[in-house]
């Protein structure tokens, strides 16, 4: 396999449509700097499947689109084909010319295809898999690539090496199948959280749905109980009722006559109270007096305690403060002792203090004296040790500079050198390049009319090429439009057809019913199903008819009673039925008359469409309702009328009989009437998107056939064009660089000359300065050796003070610390004298209060003696009016006594017949309890029966069972009463568990057929990911050393000898480690890649990139200048190397190096005749041509 061509068209400075054509072997491509050489690598890297515009040297993908001059236009789109020859098969397709193109737009739209057919990026990825072909490959290398290979880390190596190993597509793989198994692993655990929310639903509702089972079981027994109970209890509450009506006319009789004597007792037991109660309001006075007098008796003997008391307390005190006083004399006489002791101890302390201050003060000096000289020493030795320092810096500074001359004095004698033998060589250069320039200008005057004439046939083509271009573009963004339409119009039927057929928007009961439509003939629909009204009146209709518009309409009644049955079994909730056997049209009177009134459009009825058997219907359901246009017409006509009418706005406004008005806005747009309206109109509309769609593709066929035509002439005479272009570039290319090439050559002799006047100077320069820095380097020797005979002088001087002060030191240490803890002493006396004086003076002032305090307490005590005499003077006067006042009341109380015997006869009397009449209301007010309670028992009994069951007493006789009849009343109720018990028993029932235990078990049951099947996908996806890492670590490591091996081969040849090492970072992952690259050229030590001069660093880089060539060959393999570091000795070994690879690999190099030039076999010149257009010249160099004109050190084209 090799790339046979490459065609380009719109590419970056590529205007032109160009076709570059190559041979097995080496192809070069050169031309002069900015002339578009390395757009031919990033069209090759593009059309690969690029994706960074900063890789291709923009800032976004739309700059690889040609911009434009200031003669040109820009282009709309970019195109870049590559044609590989696949003989061999070596890419896993059946054709044996593989052509890969990609095609970008000004829009954003871009395309790839291989062979002519729309691909993927992905498909064009995996074509070139494991070939080294590729934008990551080592197909395509230029500066970029080999500065990542130089200065990049370890780890930046890596995608080299991994494409060299062959183990890209299993990363690619591995990759893949770990985002599979991460979204397989997120199926699983929502699954996961959907089986065990399910789990712990479907267990209780398997419970729930058997306890359901039992309960209607039950429920139907205890129908059946409760309705002969009840039928039984209503009899017995019957009889009851009528055996109490009885009871109640005797105790009526009875209570008649007792409350007749009551009233008589009544009246002579009311004298008698009235004459008690004159008796007790005189005792009641006396009483008071008394009580008066003895409260103030025992208040005046309670205060005479309470004085006493306080005379007790009062000596109590007084005794404390006694106390008080003499312990506070004698504290004071304690503190005065302790002052006195400390002031003679604080006198003896001061005079010992002034003796050691003294001798302190002696010894600081002399400890000062020996600190000056100390410091005085350290200085002159630091300061001796910097001048030291700064002779060494300076004597390191002028060997740096020697040997630097010494290095520029060789490499001028080297330079010097070359430029000599460079002088040779362009003097016979420039005697013989005068003889071709006549013939090249006459072979380009005839390439120049044939040119003018295929151009003039081409802009014809361009145009008619424009035409279909805009007509096909209309053509697609119609078709597209139709298209996307077509998909929403079809999504929107289908989603409105699915919620029309179930029902959505109804209630539960109405959806239950009509799932059961297919089963019961009898059921015809719900009413919006019926009713056809056009748009405008459906906000009007839906309106008036308002809840009835979800009522079932059925054919009679008997299909509406089983419905009705089957809502209450399984209490799916209530629905209205219209069974058209029963139901009668009502339409308004009066409807003609009131149709003529402004503003009404007609009769609710007569604006919709039902078939004829629903007429009757519609009467009864809208007959009585009028529409009118707005809500100021519809209050005119209610008043009118005197609020009788029902009348709907078409708005939505409602007026009823009566007066009530209702309104507003709705919340959503939909409405029930007009599903069905709206489902035709879709119907329709996606029938005619459908077919706009096929006609406008028909159009774009044909369009797409006529371009097809027009680029297949357009392209013919494109080749012509391009090969007598390509023929007329060479020639003038060939013109222009013979004239450059004289010109050169006379620059260059001259700027050699004067470099080498340049380098004689230079060299009698060096010499001086070499003898300068030698007299230098003496005197600094000189002035190092005095300064460190100085420094030790010094040192041993200092030295012998220091040990002088320490042992000072240790002297005077003992008595510092004695004086320290004297003064410390000296400073707690004080405090402690202080603290005496102030407590004295404390205590003397709480003596005087004592005393202050002593001396109220006597006054006090005089006062309250007085206070007792007067009390006990006021007592015995008390006293004796007390006797009088006792002696009144004993006399009164006796009188009445007398009376209160009579009074007591009466009330016996009365409370008797009190008792009766009370006794017998009581009676008369139970009967009649019994009575309601009766009463409100059949109520209860028939609400129950009602609520319960729906059932009155007529229809529970239809359920009436004579053997439970007959069975007494209280064994009925304890069979009920059990089998309420049993329904107890269950709990609270979910009659819908039944249904939702079905539906979640299926549920269950499908997600865990899914869960185990995700559980061995992902078992199944590890083991993959497992087996890939096993088989990658082994390839690699093999592959590895090969590339180690070819690596060191590849380095001896291209440096003439050394060695060249490739290490695996260690403590890494092998599949993710970066790589080191040691390289040791021939007579240097082993050292790392950045410690290399820039040729020996590019060079290294190019021996990896050939032996990774060596080791696995790709197709073909395009260069970039990656030889332009490299000098005129290392580019003729880099040449003869390439050759040497020519046998499995093809090779297409962007160089401007001669010697590579001299090796290809054949060269593509590209320059930029038209400013920002790159054209092409060519020319086919037979061998023995290279050789003659490498001789000969001229290349001709």
């Amino acid at each position: 396999m090799f790339l046979k061509s490459i065609e380009v068209q719109g590419f970056k400075s590529f205007a032109n449509k160009m076709v570059f054509e190559f041979h097995k072997g080496i192809t070069g491509i050169v031309g002069p700097n900015g002339s578009g050489k390395s757009n031919v690598a990033d069209a090759v890297r593009w059309v690969l499947g690029e994706q960074s515009a900063k890789q291709l040297r923009g800032s976004k993908m739309e700059d690889v689109i040609f911009s434009g001059t200031e003669s040109r236009k820009p282009l709309g789109f970019a195109y870049v084909a590559i044609t590989l020859d696949n003989s061999d098969h070596q890419l896993a397709v059946e054709y044996d010319t593989v052509t890969v193109s990609r095609r970008v737009y000004r829009s954003g739209e871009s395309e790839y295809k291989i062979n002519g057919h729309n691909c993927r990026l992905k498909d064009v990825q995996e074509l070139f898999f494991d070939t080294g072909i590729g934008k990551e490959g080592y197909s395509i290398i230029g500066q970029g690539q080999i500065d990542k290979i130089l200065s990049g880390k370890p780890e930046e190596r890596r995608e080299l090496f991994d494409e060299a190993a062959g183990i890209v597509k299993y990363k690619r793989r591995k990759a893949l199948t770990e985002k599979n198994l991460a979204e397989e692993q997120q199926n699983l655990s929502r699954v996961r959280d959907i089986l065990y929310e399910l789990e712990k639903q479907v267990g209780p509702l398997e419970k729930q749905s058997e306890t359901a089972r039992i309960y209607l079981k039950h429920r139907d027994t205890l129908k059946q109980y409760d309705a002969n109970m009840y039928l039984l209890s209503f009899y017995q509450l019957k009889k009851d009722s009528a055996a109490i009506d009885e009871k109640m006319d005797i105790v009526s009789t009875q209570l008649k006559d007792s409350q007749e004597n009551f009233e008589k007792i009544k009246s002579a037991y009311a004298q008698m109270e009235a004459l008690m109660e004159q008796y007790d309001q005189k005792i009641s006075q006396d009483q008071e007096v008394c009580n008066q007098q003895a409260l103030e008796k025992q208040r005046l003997e309670g205060g005479k305690n309470v004085l006493v008391s306080k005379t007790d307390g009062i000596s109590s005190k007084e005794e404390q403060f006694d106390a008080l006083i003499l312990e506070t004399e004698a504290g004071i006489e304690e503190k005065k002792k302790l002052s006195e002791e400390s002031e003679k101890e604080l006198k003896a302390l001061e005079e010992e203090l002034q003796e050691l201050e003294q001798h302190k003060n002696s010894s600081e000096e002399a400890l000062n004296s020996m600190s000056g000289t100390m410091t005085s020493l350290r200085d002159q030795i630091d300061s001796q040790n910097s001048d030291i320092i700064e002779f060494l810096n300076e004597a390191a500074n002028i060997k740096g500079r020697m040997q630097r001359y010494e290095t520029m004095q060789e490499q001028t004698q080297i330079r010097q050198s070359e430029l000599n033998q460079k002088l040779i060589a362009l003097q016979s250069e420039e005697s013989s390049e005068g003889e071709l320039v006549e013939a090249f200008k006459k072979e380009a005057q005839g390439i120049e009319l044939e040119l003018e004439r295929l151009q003039a046939e081409q802009s014809a083509c361009k145009k008619r090429a424009a035409k279909i271009s805009d007509d096909l573009m209309k053509c697609r963004e119609a078709f597209n439009a139709a298209e996307k339409s077509f998909h929403e119009e079809s999504a929107r039927y289908q989603t409105l057809k699915n919620i029309t057929e179930r029902y959505d928007g109804y209630g539960v009961s109405i959806r239950k019913i009509m799932e059961r439509k297919s089963d019961y003939k009898g059921i015809i629909g719900v009413v919006a199903d019926i009713i056809h009204v056009s748009k405008e009146y459906e906000i009007a209709i839906e309106t008036a008819l308002g809840g009835s518009i979800s009522n079932i309409v059925t054919d009679n009644e008997q299909t509406a009673k089983s419905m009705i049955q089957f809502l209450k079994k399984n209490r799916f909730g209530r629905a209205t039925f219209l069974p058209l056997t029963s139901i009668r049209g009502r339409r308004a009177e009066n409807a003609d008359r009131i149709c003529g009134e402004e503003g009404v459009i007609g009769l609710a009825s007569d604006l919709i469409r039902v078939d004829s058997q629903f007429g009757h219907l519609a009467d009864y359901l809208l007959g009585r309702v009028f529409i009118v246009d707005h809500i100021d017409h519809a209050l005119a006509l209610a008043k009118k009328y005197r609020y009788s009418l029902r009348i709907v706005t078409l708005e939505g406004e409602s007026l009823n009989p009566g007066g009530s008005l209702s309104g507003g806005a709705y919340k959503n747009t939909g409405n029930l009437l007009g599903r069905h309206r709206e489902m035709e109109e879709l119907q329709k509309h996606v029938e005619t998107l459908r077919k706009e769609g096929a006609s406008l593709k028909q159009q774009i066929n044909q369009l797409q056939s006529d371009k097809d035509s027009n680029k297949a002439a357009m392209e013919k005479n494109t080749a012509e064009e391009s090969r007598l272009t390509l023929h007329q570039n060479t020639v003038r290319l060939r013109l222009k660089q013979v004239d450059e090439s004289r010109g050169e050559h006379a620059k260059s002799i001259q700027d050699i000359n004067r470099e080498t006047a340049q380098i004689k100077t230079q060299q009698e320069q060096i010499r001086q300065f070499r003898q300068q820095l030698t007299v230098q380097m003496d005197e600094l020797e000189a002035k190092k050796k005095n300064a460190e005979e100085l420094v030790t002088s010094l040192t041993a001087k200092l030295e012998e003070i220091s040990e002088q002060e320490k042992d000072f030191n240790s002297q005077t240490a003992d008595m510092r610390i004695h004086y320290a803890n004297q003064v410390q002493k000296k400073s707690f006396i004080r405090k402690s004298m202080d603290q005496n004086r102030s407590e004295i003076r404390h205590l003397q002032e709480k003596l005087a209060d004592y005393r202050a305090q002593k001396a109220v307490f006597g006054s006090e005590k005089d006062a309250i003696r007085r206070q007792i005499d007067e009390t006990e003077a006021q007592i015995a006067a008390l006293t004796e009016e007390m006797t009088k006042s006792q002696a009144v009341l004993r006399q009164k109380t006796d009188e009445r006594s007398k009376y209160a015997a009579e009074h007591k006869t009466f009330f016996a009397k009365r409370e008797e017949l009190s008792e009766t009449i009370s006794q017998l209301d009581k009676e008369q007010f139970r009967l009649g309890s019994q009575k309601e309670k009766l009463e409100e028992s059949r109520s209860q009994l028939s609400s129950y029966m009602w609520e319960e069951y729906g059932l009155t007493y007529q229809t529970a006789r239809e359920l009436s069972d004579d053997a439970l009849q007959a069975l007494p009343l209280a064994k009925l109720k304890k069979m009920t009463a059990d089998v309420k018990g049993q329904i107890k028993a269950l709990g609270n029932v979910n009659v819908n568990a039944i249904e939702e235990y079905k539906e979640i078990s299926e549920r269950y049951t499908f997600l865990k057929t899914q869960h185990d099947d995700l559980v061995e996908a992902e078992q199944t996806l590890v083991g993959i990911i497992e087996d890939l890492d096993t088989g990658m670590r082994k390839q690699f490591t093999e592959k590895f050393a090969e590339i180690q091996h070819e690596f060191d081969k590849a380095f001896k040849d291209l440096f003439g000898g050394g060695k060249g090492t490739l290490e695996l970072v260690e403590d890494e992952d092998i599949l993710e480690c970066g790589i080191r690259i040691i390289a040791q050229p021939p007579g240097k030590k082993l050292q790392n890649m950045m410690q290399l001069s820039g040729g020996e660093k590019s060079l290294t880089a190019i021996a990896l990139l050939f032996a990774i060539q060596n080791l696995k060959p790709s197709p073909f393999c395009l260069l970039d200048e990656i030889e332009a570091a490299l000098d005129d000795s290392n580019v003729g070994r880099f040449a003869k190397y390439l050759h040497k690879l020519t046998k499995d690999t093809q090779f297409i190099v962007i160089t401007h190096r001669r010697g590579t030039m001299v090796s290809a076999d054949r060269l593509y010149g590209i320059t930029m005749q038209e400013k920002g257009v790159s054209t092409l010249v060519s020319v086919s160099l037979v061998e023995s041509e290279l050789e003659a004109q490498a001789k000969a050190g001229k290349t001709r084209f």
